[in-house]
């Protein structure tokens, strides 16, 4: 049975890191379940050690999608096998783009493989990364195998069919920006955008906690990695309950005082007054 990963996947730069999260719902056809969309690569060596090294994302068919993790993990154990066993740090920027280009090698052989079967592959990839010195890195990588840098402009990535459902929607309508939003809680604002497209389209689920988030670590100088906790899941889902009256309320205020008065309040409310 092939399974249409039809889903939402967002990644948001955030500081010196990349928050990637996910629904958690697959269809064939009427029927839905549950499947994971989002893939820490980490490796674990000398028996104690643990090197944390991406986040790879996917949206389409579900069995390219794992055969896609599959591809971002081997081109993350080939180096580091070759250097970063050896030298206990993560990639620098250019070594991370030559993994980049390993992995859109491979994508292309294979899905050029596939046309040549007949089969039309229907996929997208994205890989989140941190250097050994803090710079983010997020890369897209389309149904071609193509990979496109997207960590500067635009600063984030949405997969799957949530994107045109309401994905991207809400990003333009908050005018997002991640230079300007440094201060915004992006757990948060992704969860709420998952929850609002899951209330439209079924193919989406609301948020249920799938999200992981690479940064590069001050006090410690390296790179960590870790999911979303229990505790952090439970107060998003309040606040986005909340944050959805707010938008309510703002639009049935505004209809009442006027965009100018509401906008002047709003103003002097930003400023303390």
């Amino acid at each position: 049975m092939v399974l249409d990963n039809m889903t939402l996947v967002i990644a948001l730069v955030w500081g010196r890191g990349v928050l990637v999260s996910a629904d958690s719902r697959a269809s064939s056809g009427l029927v839905f379940h549950e499947e994971k969309k989002i893939k820490p690569i980490y490796f674990v060596y000398d028996s104690d050690k643990e090197l944390d090294l991406g986040i790879a994302g996917g949206a389409g068919d579900a069995i390219l999608v794992k055969q896609g993790f599959r591809v971002i993990e081997l081109a993350f154990k080939s180096w580091f096998e070759n250097i970063g066993s050896k030298e206990d740090r993560n990639p620098s920027a250019d070594e991370v783009e030559g993994i980049v280009e390993s992995i859109e090698s491979k994508l292309i052989s294979r899905y050029r493989e596939l046309r040549g079967m007949g089969i039309e592959p229907n996929v997208n990839l994205l890989l989140a990364s941190v250097t050994q010195d803090g710079k983010p890195r997020l890369y897209v990588f389309d149904d071609r195998g193509l990979a496109e840098p997207v960590h500067d402009n635009p600063g984030y990535a949405l997969l799957g069919k949530g994107v045109i459902t309401g994905g991207l929607l809400l990003l333009r309508l908050l005018d997002y920006r991640p230079r300007e939003a440094w201060e915004w809680d992006l757990g948060l604002l992704s969860a709420f955008i998952i929850d609002m497209v899951s209330e439209i389209d079924p193919t989406v689920s609301p948020f249920l906690g799938e999200s992981y988030f690479i940064r590069y670590d001050e006090e410690s100088k390296k790179v960590v990695l870790g999911p979303l906790k229990e505790e952090a899941y439970k107060e998003y889902k309040e606040h986005v309950r909340k944050r959805k009256h707010l938008f309510k309320l703002l639009w049935s205020i505004t209809e009442e005082l006027g965009e100018d008065v509401v906008e002047q309040k709003l103003k002097e409310l930003m400023k303390g007054e």
